[in-house]
């Protein structure tokens, strides 16, 4: 570790014993983490992780630390809910520094408020530490930007992944906007969520990005449009994790590729 380095860490929060960390690990690269997340991996003696948190990630627990996988994958055998915060709420009860480690931002389609939740009924003292969320991260990797001046004045981020009736999104209400759409776990469902846009009046013809394992090696790209999106992604056996953006920034990443291309020493 530099001297910088032990400076900005001498100011950071004290990780105790019988604490909660709640962090987020960013979308994938480990250059995404944050100093505070980063300081959480040196200090915990348990790291209760999520599946989409990288393993170079994970390799910077602290190196007597206990690693812990708590699944939480769309589409694919999970631990319970209850069960995961049962578990936090014994390590914690146990004296240890417990660090929960998820993909993205704890409180962004993480179930970091739940947990939090929880860990404050049962008088564990907890920290939240944000995280870059996929859904922003993943724009910016595929030259989409989230928001631009004459082309959008809002962004919605949406869970594509609904649970039970309670959580049911009004795709209609969200189709009348005219705001970019940015879904989460929503490649599964991706051909109900379109014609439920479509019913709703949104253009077939609308511009749509698919982001796969953004920021990682294997990241993959697929611009479309509404209507053909769905058999896109089954025809190119798209896989999650994803991140599904919908409206007119999407038409934004064919311009800047352009304009970049004609400097070759830049980056896009």
């Amino acid at each position: 570790m530099t001297d910088r380095l032990r400076t900005a860490f001498a100011g950071f929060p004290l990780f105790e014993p019988g604490h909660v960390w709640l962090a987020g690990a960013g979308p994938g690269d480990p250059g995404l983490l944050t100093l505070h997340a980063l300081a959480g991996l040196a200090e915990a003696d348990v790291v209760v992780h999520d599946a989409l948190v990288d393993a170079r990630v994970l390799a910077l627990a602290h190196p007597g630390a206990t690693l812990e996988f708590a699944g939480k994958r769309g589409g694919k055998p999970s631990p319970q809910q209850s069960n995961i915060t049962d578990r936090l709420i014994a390590l914690a009860r146990a004296n240890l520094r417990v660090l929960r480690l998820k993909g993205g931002d704890p409180c962004v389609f993480g179930r970091g408020g739940e947990e939090a939740l929880a860990l404050a009924a049962a008088g564990i003292p907890f920290r939240i530490i944000p995280g870059v969320t996929s859904g922003l991260a993943a724009l910016t990797v595929a030259s989409i930007p989230a928001t631009l001046r004459g082309v959008s004045q809002a962004l919605i981020l949406v869970t594509g992944h609904c649970g039970d009736e309670e959580d049911a999104v009004d795709w209609a209400a969200l189709a009348q906007t005219g705001q970019p759409i940015v879904l989460y776990m929503g490649l599964s469902n991706l051909e109900q969520i379109a014609a439920s846009l479509m019913d709703a009046g949104l253009d077939p013809h609308e511009p749509v990005a698919v982001i796969a394992s953004a920021t990682l090696p294997e990241e993959r790209i697929l611009i479309s449009e509404l209507h053909r999106v769905a058999a896109e992604t089954r025809a190119l056996a798209f896989e999650a994790p994803a991140i599904i953006a919908i409206g007119a920034i999407v038409k934004v990443r064919a311009k800047l590729l352009d304009l970049a291309a004609r400097v070759p020493e830049m980056v896009a």
